[in-house]
Parts: C-alpha cells; sequence; structure tokens
C-alpha cells in the first residue's frame, strides 16, 4: 500500500499540496507507486501526525476527492483506500472511486462509520489507537510523538481491543471478509511496544482472525531506536517490514514504495522457502 498524503502538514515532509499542481503531483506520484508494485494507494487529507491541527470535512473532501478521480482514470484497476475519520469524506471518496476504509480510529470517532460501510459494501481497516492528542512528546530531531498508556499486555490488549472492533463493525453490517485490522505502530506505543508487536505479529493475527496491515513506514518510534531524522529511516523501515511480513503482515503501509516492495517480496520468499 503506498502512501499520498494530499496534506500540506505530513509529519513525514511529502505531502502534494505543497506543489503547484497537487492532483497531477499526486497522480504522478500514483503512477510512480504502481510501476513500483503498490497494490494499493492510501490516500489521505488530514494530517494524523501528533499536534496536527484537524480540519472540517469539506476541506478534506476538497483536497481528496479531485485526486481519487484523476487516479481513477489513469488506473481504473488499482484499489484506493480513503485515510479518514469522517463519514462525510468517506463517503464523497467512495463516490468518487475509492472501496477501502481506513479509519485510524476503528469506526469509533464518527458513528456514521460501520453504517456507510456496510451499506455501500467497502473493505474497513481498523486499526488500534488509544492515543491521546493532550499527551504528546515533541523533539526537534526526532519529532512529536504520542505517548503510550499503561498495558498490561501489548499484544493481548491490542487483540482484545480490535475484538472488540470486529465485533462493532460486525454488528452494524460490515462483512467479516471485508474487515483488515492494523496494530496501530506509532499511536500510543513505545518503542519496546511497537517492535513487540511486529515481532508477534502472527500470534495477533491468529487471535484476530482477520488479515493484518501494518504501518511502520518513517515513524517516530524508528527515529527514536535509531536516533534519526524522518528523512533517514529508510533502513528501520525496511526492517520493520521485512520482520513483519516473516511474522504474516498481509499489507504494508509505505512511503518508499519501490525499496518496501522490494524487501517484502524477498522476505516472502524466505518465509516461505522449504514449505
Amino acid at each position: 500500500m503506498g502512501v499520498i498524503n494530499v496534506t500540506p502538514d505530513s509529519f513525514s515532509g511529502d505531502g502534494v499540496m505543497t506543489a503547484n499542481d497537487y492532483v497531477a503531483a499526486a497522480v504522478d506520484l500514483a503512477a510512480h507507486m504502481i510501476a513500483d508494485g503498490a497494490d494499493i494507494i492510501d490516500i489521505g487529507g488530514e494530517s494524523s501526525r501528533p499536534g496536527a491541527t484537524s480540519i472540517s470535512a469539506e476541506e478534506e473532501i476538497r483536497r481528496v476527492v479531485p485526486v481519487i478521480t484523476a487516479i481513477k482514470k489513469t488506473a481504473a484497476g488499482i484499489p484506493i483506500a480513503i485515510d479518514t475519520v469522517k463519514a462525510k469524506v468517506a463517503e464523497a471518496a467512495i463516490d468518487a472511486g475509492a472501496s477501502i476504509m481506513n479509519d485510524i480510529s476503528a469506526l469509533t470517532r464518527d458513528a456514521n462509520m460501520a453504517k456507510l460501510a456496510a451499506a455501500r459494501g467497502a473493505y474497513v481497516i481498523l486499526m488500534h489507537n488509544r492515543s491521546d492528542a493532550a499527551v504528546v512528546t515533541k523533539d526537534k530531531k526526532i519529532g512529536s510523538q504520542y505517548e503510550a498508556p499503561v498495558y498490561n499486555d501489548i499484544v493481548e490488549d491490542v487483540v482484545s481491543e480490535l475484538s472488540k472492533r470486529i465485533e462493532s463493525a460486525r454488528a452494524a453490517g460490515v462483512a467479516e471478509d471485508k474487515i483488515i485490522v492494523d496494530p496501530g505502530l506509532g499511536f500510543g506505543k513505545t518503542v519496546e511496544q511497537n517492535c513487540i508487536l511486529i515481532n508477534q505479529l502472527d500470534r495477533l493475527k491468529a487471535k484476530l482472525g482477520r488479515p493484518v496491515l501494518i504501518g511502520p513506514s518513517r515513524k517516530s518510534f524508528i527515529g527514536r531506536a535509531l536516533d534519526l531524522p524522518v528523512e533517514a529511516r529508510l533502513e528501520g523501515t525496511a526492517a520493520a517490514v521485512a520482520i513483519g511480513v516473516l511474522r504474516g503482515a498481509d499489507i504494508v503501509r509505505v512511503h518508499d514504495v519501490q525499496f518496501m516492495a522490494r524487501v517484502a517480496a524477498m522476505a516472502r520468499m524466505i518465509a516461505f522457502s522449504g514449505l
């Protein structure tokens, strides 16, 4: 899954809205990602970085819908995910051609999200997220990070909370085979907890019984682990992707598609060799 941030304030500095023609820039980026091996394009119009200012649904729609429409014209067969917590935005994105709702609140921020997913037959990505926007640590070199609340057992707690979100989605009418889970790397977890989740992804996947997406790309936990700024986290991201794939990740959400597609392909080859 290739990430396209239709924002001026992405944590990784890759938002396309700094371009003179941001729609053309997004279309070009999507074309390169697809050529480099992206199977899904994830489009978001509101930054979820620590300390980001929220925007209206109308502004978010203004940003993402022209991009989705343009990409569907040039790459009709590529699945598009809309990264949003707002039902109005998700609906407009689906109307424009998106088929996946990637919600960092696991359909909790907006009560209409689950109903919309059920009504439109969209896939949903339910992300674990116990982060608190009011509890953020700032660092000039590493960047801001959501501080972690107390967990008893990080894997068991994430499994328990995602299980409840799966059941809630099913109760709203979302088909089970449309549900994907995301352990929420970087959202309210320590460096060690993020590493444990990646290393024990097989345990999490077995308990939840659903496809798993991970999004380690350029995250601050990699920066903290290696003491590196966001622009120097390629190798750290590659390590997280490789171990994640070995432990059963079905989808990896990344910025650097060409490099990570190669890492994922090699990791899968190793993981399945001799079986």
